[in-house]
């Protein structure tokens, strides 16, 4: 259905202009008219038309003036200029307003019909394109919430990769690189530091999930976890790496704007902890001390920075350097980790060189807490007086050089036995998995088997054995078979049926395909090729 608005002053024009919309396109068309330019607008505001058929030349306001008043409340309407005046200048401005035809009159049928079909189509593909407009926001309405429960997840519980964050900053469209972390909790009441009914109260947050992630995206720009346990998890980027106290006063007084607008229309009791600014792959850290400040206070908003809670750190000492230098340990690269020491004993030297006890016992706390990272990884084994000996040695040493060399190695071991500890795990899982192959590629094989052998999931050991041979599972599985059949067509006379069963063939002509696809033979050309028969 099109709805078609005629304005002229003429009664005939209007009667002419109805019965061609009506015979050419039936009941396809609502058509209203107004004979003057002030009805015109006033006819538009109310019907608002899908076409405007407009006389340029009207009682009171003109046609031009009307057009450009409807095309404030009516931005989508098509107009159609007629008009009994060829004049260049009126003709000029109805361009300028995007008019789609200037019709002289008197007008002809067919010229009439022509504009209106044009206009037709133009309608039909706004109305498809807002159509479809409307179906992708549908749709990322509902992906949006997984993605960014993805995003938080990967964060808190440190399953990510660095490209993981890139790609997920991507799809939601967060250019900043660093946020903090809000937690807000449910309860049926507030006692304490702690919310009552915190299982019942969980099942009605997960009830109304909808109204309290859109009152969140209502009064910060933020990404919305899904509810665990009574707790939602919700991550704000954040352009500065700090947060200065006039603004951390305005967050709060909206996080408690927020309590008070979710108690009025949920029947769910909230608190809300906020956590300190952080780079996006540190907000775990965030999370945590917002949770903390939760639990150190008994407001119904707690922001970390306003509680003695957490460590502070005198100015200028180098954070981050520290974070990254454990965060190399951790995964056994050495080599970074070497770069994040070095520049950590360049800034105690710098800060205060004279100062040796004090370098002294960051060398000795960095070391344990290296070697501490190592034993919970499986790559060293502790023993009690394992380490008698660091106190001693390192307050033997008078220079930074002396020191310097004597953590790099105690670094270096940690790292390497972090490292070869995970090489040698995957190394004699693959053999193992490697030599069960070998003894049972006669048997109906699969992934499940061999992943059950060496207790990894079928996952992570398909991953695993890709990685070490060069090969999945099944081509890995199918050349020991052909290999053995090779040996077998060449070295013994048995029967094709028995040399299948002892392959792990069952089905002698999916052998033969399978001998083929691998070999560019059958499995008789290849003997009588070998044999030179």
């Amino acid at each position: 259905m099109y709805r078609i608005m005629l304005a002229d002053d003429e009664g005939i024009v209007i009667d002419s202009m109805k019965f061609i919309i009506e015979k050419e396109f039936g009941d396809q068309c609502e058509v209203e008219f107004a004979k003057t330019g002030r009805s015109v607008i006033e006819l538009a505001e109310r019907f608002r038309p899908d076409i405007a058929i407009m006389d340029i030349q009207m009682p009171g306001i003109n046609g031009i003036d009307a057009m450009k008043e409807i095309k404030n409340f009516s931005a989508n309407t098509v107009f159609i200029v007629m008009s009994a005046y060829d004049k260049f200048d009126y003709a000029k401005e109805a361009i300028a307003l995007g008019v789609l035809e200037y019709i002289n009159k008197p007008m002809e049928r067919t010229k009439v019909v022509q504009a209106i079909k044009k206009a037709m189509e133009i309608i039909d593909g706004d109305r498809k394109k807002r159509s479809d407009n409307l179906l992708i926001k549908e749709k990322l309405e509902t992906v949006e919430p997984i993605i960014e429960n993805g995003l938080i997840y990967n964060i808190l519980f440190q399953e990510h990769f660095e490209e993981d964050v890139d790609n997920y900053k991507t799809i939601l469209g967060v250019e900043e690189n660093y946020g903090y972390m809000m937690c807000i909790v449910s309860g049926d009441s507030q006692e304490g530091n702690h919310m009552t009914n915190a299982v019942g109260s969980s099942v009605k947050m997960s009830n109304h999930y909808t109204e309290v992630r859109e009152g969140l995206k209502e009064f910060f720009p933020c990404k919305v976890g899904s509810v665990m346990a009574n707790k939602i998890a919700v991550l704000v980027p954040y352009v500065h790496p700090e947060m200065d106290y006039n603004a951390r006063i305005e967050l709060i007084n909206e996080a408690r704007e927020f309590i008070r607008y979710m108690r009025k229309k949920v029947d769910i009791s909230f608190r809300l902890g906020i956590g300190g600014v952080k780079p996006l792959k540190n907000l775990g850290e965030s999370y945590k001390e917002a949770l903390n400040a939760l639990i150190a206070t008994t407001g119904s908003v707690a922001h970390v920075d306003d509680l003695p809670i957490g460590c502070d750190y005198e100015k200028d000492y180098p954070v981050d350097m520290e974070k990254s230098l454990f965060e190399a340990v951790e995964r056994g690269d050495y080599n970074e980790a070497a770069v994040h020491a070095e520049s950590f004993l360049k800034w105690m030297d710098d800060f205060d060189g004279k100062n040796l006890m004090a370098i002294r016992l960051k060398v000795l706390e960095f070391t344990l807490q290296a070697e501490s990272m190592a034993y919970r990884n499986g790559g060293m084994t502790y023993r009690f007086g394992s380490r008698d000996s660091y106190l001693p040695e390192i307050m033997s040493m008078s220079t930074i050089g002396e020191l310097r060399e004597w953590f790099l190695n105690k670094i270096m071991i940690s790292c390497q036995n972090i490292g070869n500890k995970r090489q040698e795990r995957s190394t004699d899982t693959i053999e193992t998995a490697k030599e069960y192959i070998g003894n049972n590629f006669s048997k109906d094989l699969s992934l499940d088997d061999v992943s059950r052998i060496v207790n990894i999931s079928p996952y992570y050991f398909s991953k695993l054995f890709k990685e070490a041979t060069g090969e999945n599972f099944i081509e890995y599985l199918t050349n020991i078979r052909i290999e053995k059949a090779k040996d077998l067509l060449l070295n013994s006379d048995i029967a094709m049926k028995e040399l299948c069963s002892m392959c792990g063939y069952q089905d002698p002509n999916y052998f033969s395909r399978t001998f083929k696809k691998n070999v560019g033979l059958t499995p008789t050309e290849y003997k009588e090729k070998c044999l030179g028969k």
